[in-house]
């Protein structure tokens, strides 16, 4: 999509246009879902959370200044709420978090001898999910932000409300801690590739 049909539709949509509005949550509203998962919300939580998400942006689309594109500030209305809806199950998330405290133990022996590459893909999805979860929440919103959704360093620091330096701690320590707890997945993986 071109950033003036973009521009038109918020225009609009600042008018009160709700057809305008509902164009502009249908092409952003799976990667406000994608994100709401990978900040470690469960399906329901993103569900609901991609709403809320949403009614803000059409309560602040008046002060939306476009000094950053609409994707970007939905990012940080997401991860907002999404920090929102976390801090109120931390007493739950703790409990499943004692339950996974061993996270190789989680990961898969091996993958299948000849698997489809659909199968692996998922498979690796699910494996990726499960260390993000062990993630420090600050770590883990830099990997999403920055290796997952793609956003500039300068995006991503200005979703997580933080400086480009103190951005760039966070995701190189989240980079490194996901290595630690993806690799003995990647080396299973390697292992049956070449062996």
């Amino acid at each position: 999509m071109t950033g003036a049909f973009e521009g038109e539709l918020i225009r609009r949509a600042r008018t009160g246009d709700q057809d305008a509005f509902a164009e502009l949550v249908a092409i952003h509203a799976p990667q406000v879902y994608g994100a709401l998962r990978r900040f470690g919300l469960d399906s329901d939580e993103a569900d609901e959370t991609a709403q809320e998400v949403f009614v803000r942006a059409w309560r602040g689309l008046p002060r939306f200044e476009e000094r950053a594109k609409l994707s970007t500030w939905l990012y940080r209305i997401a991860f907002n709420e999404a920090q929102r809806q976390l801090s109120r199950h931390v007493s739950r998330r703790a409990g499943a978090d004692l339950e996974a405290d061993d996270a190789t133990a989680s990961l898969p022996e091996s993958p299948d001898l000849a698997p489809e590459a659909q199968t692996l893909d998922r498979e690796f999805e699910q494996v990726l999910e499960r260390a993000l979860g062990r993630l420090p929440a600050d770590w883990r919103a830099a990997v999403v932000l920055r290796d997952l959704e793609g956003l500039s360093t300068q995006e991503a620091a200005e979703v997580a409300g933080v400086s480009q330096a103190a951005f760039k701690s966070r995701l190189h320590r989240g980079r490194m801690q996901l290595r630690g707890l993806l690799e003995p997945y990647l080396q299973l993986e390697e292992a049956e590739r070449g062996g």
